[in-house]
């Protein structure tokens, strides 16, 4: 029989890989590994998913108007610049699809998002990583990887699992400064974590080359449903949903994240709440040896002597019911990805990576 070749890239991609959420011959876990929301979804959020079972046997709209211009009044945005996809992810990979491929670079930070080489192999691209300054995105680096080849340039910020963040003016600097017909993709999944920020929609008005994206699934609560939508220029927009399948988004999707937009006092109550654990859980690391990176974000990226300590910490936490996310993928072996649960789950690490640190290093933190 004869052997079917896929596309170029295609079988060069590792399969992403999402956080765990069991532990072998643990029954009661507590799962920090994927950044999700404690808080869940509000009120507002259950009602309209309550309600939506009413019309199932309907198709959704095409165009999702409804949702866009929740959007838009939300945020002050023109709702005919907003695209919507199955989270975040997939408008990333409307931009993918349609602006780059066999023969194009797409470059992205060593530590960024695992999704961003996926995509470039995807569509047949090289995707070309460079290398972060501590831990943050280096724009002068970013800038001297590109090439006339260089079709997209990713970054998260703030950024996954990094937890870091670059000023409106590095980011302005790095947009600027990209070659002709280079777009500029911001995945501001995190966005609603930073007060005032207002994740490059600014930069998106004053620049043609620039996408934004953000997500319904973390600070809202709905990564179980996968919504996310990005914003920019009429003309992307016009290509995007060119490659955007018209359905691709449900009735129980669109309703929900329209609820959920609108909640603002919903957002603002986990922000807060995220933003004061944060910070008790960071001081309260770094306090038994453990540091990191002032984050930006629902995470703390805990650093280690070396990768033998970070592995054995994770191996502790698990036994003790605790999951984190290990990093080694993302080039970061030494570190854990923590993510802020609520105040019992953070005070349960903190302890137990406590008690981690005395067993390991025979009595002495």
């Amino acid at each position: 029989m004869s052997v079917i070749a896929p596309q170029p890239g295609i079988m060069d991609i590792e399969l992403y890989v999402g956080g765990s959420s069991t532990v072998k011959g643990v029954t009661e876990v507590v799962k920090l590994s994927s950044n999700e929301n404690p808080l869940g979804t509000s009120d507002a959020v259950k009602a309209a998913h309550g309600k939506t079972g009413h019309n199932l046997h309907r198709y959704p709209s095409t165009d999702h108007a409804a949702l866009r211009a929740a959007i838009a009044e939300v945020h002050g945005l023109d709702a005919e610049r907003i695209i919507c996809g199955q989270g975040s992810d997939e408008v990333l990979q409307f931009v993918t699809q349609a602006y780059a491929g066999v023969g194009d670079e797409i470059v992205y930070p060593e530590h960024g998002f695992s999704m961003y080489p996926i995509l470039a192999k995807m569509v047949g691209a090289t995707p070309i990583a460079v290398p972060e300054r501590e831990r943050t995105v280096d724009v002068d680096a970013m800038l001297a990887a590109c090439t006339d080849k260089t079709k997209i340039v990713f970054i998260a910020n703030p950024g996954n699992p990094t937890g870091t963040m670059l000023g409106g003016n590095d980011v302005a600097r790095l947009a600027d400064g990209l070659p002709e017909g280079c777009i500029l993709v911001h995945d501001g999944a995190y966005t609603e974590y930073v007060q005032g920020f207002d994740g490059g929609a600014s930069l998106v008005e004053a620049l043609d080359n620039v996408v934004m994206t953000r997500t319904f699934s973390k600070i809202y609560g709905l990564g179980g449903l996968r919504v996310g939508w990005g914003y920019a220029s009429k003309d992307i927009i016009g290509v995007l949903n060119r490659v955007r399948q018209p359905f691709n988004l449900s009735t129980v999707q669109l309703a929900v994240a329209e609820a959920a937009v609108r909640d603002q006092e919903w957002v603002t109550k986990c922000r807060a709440e995220n933003a004061r654990l944060r910070a008790w859980l960071a001081e309260a690391l770094a306090e038994i040896g453990v540091p990191s990176d002032t984050s930006t974000t629902n995470f703390i990226l805990a650093r280690f002597a070396d990768q033998a300590e970070a592995e054995a910490c994770d191996d502790y936490l698990k036994a003790e019911g605790l999951i984190v996310r290990r990093v080694t993928g993302y080039g970061l072996p030494n570190c854990l990805r923590i993510t802020v649960g609520d105040e019992p789950s953070c005070r349960r690490v903190a302890h137990t990576i406590g008690n981690f640190k005395v067993e390991y290093h025979g009595g002495s933190k």
